[in-house]
């Protein structure tokens, strides 16, 4: 059976929020990397595209075609990167919402263990036979 209070429902909620979070977290930092690869690949064409060496002067429209294909690449991993870190803070601010809710919940539930306590010794001190003895008199 799973867990009876609310403050440990919302627990397992915020557990499972956070993994979702390092989830997205894991997911931007993969583009992040691609897009350092990518960076890297169109300086070394922009490098062979300026090179005085024949070899490469054999292969500047191929060099060209490359150059095109990576800045569309860029541009579509920063666009991917944007929303991922959007996906990030959404994450985020949700498992941050669960948090304060779980907080707010074991306030409640701590109060009542406290109120249900002290009525138990208030129902306790008026049902013993000293005091009742004390309200016939």
């Amino acid at each position: 059976m799973g867990p009876a209070k609310k403050s440990e429902k919302l627990k397992r909620l915020v557990a499972v929020q956070r993994h979702l979070e390092k989830m997205a977290e894991s997911d931007l930092a993969a583009t992040a990397k691609q897009r350092l690869q990518v960076a890297l690949d169109l300086e070394r064409v922009i490098e062979a595209i300026g090179s005085l060496d024949p070899v490469h002067r054999l292969f500047a429209q191929s060099y060209a075609d490359r150059f095109g294909r990576l800045t569309a690449a860029e541009k579509q991993l920063a666009g991917v990167q944007k929303l991922q870190e959007m996906k990030v803070l959404r994450e985020r601010t949700k498992a941050d919402r669960l948090e304060g809710n779980m907080k707010d919940a074991r306030v409640l539930e701590d109060r009542e263990v406290d109120d249900n306590a002290i009525y138990d010794l208030v129902d306790m001190r008026f049902a013993t036979p000293a005091s009742s003895k004390l309200h016939k008199t």
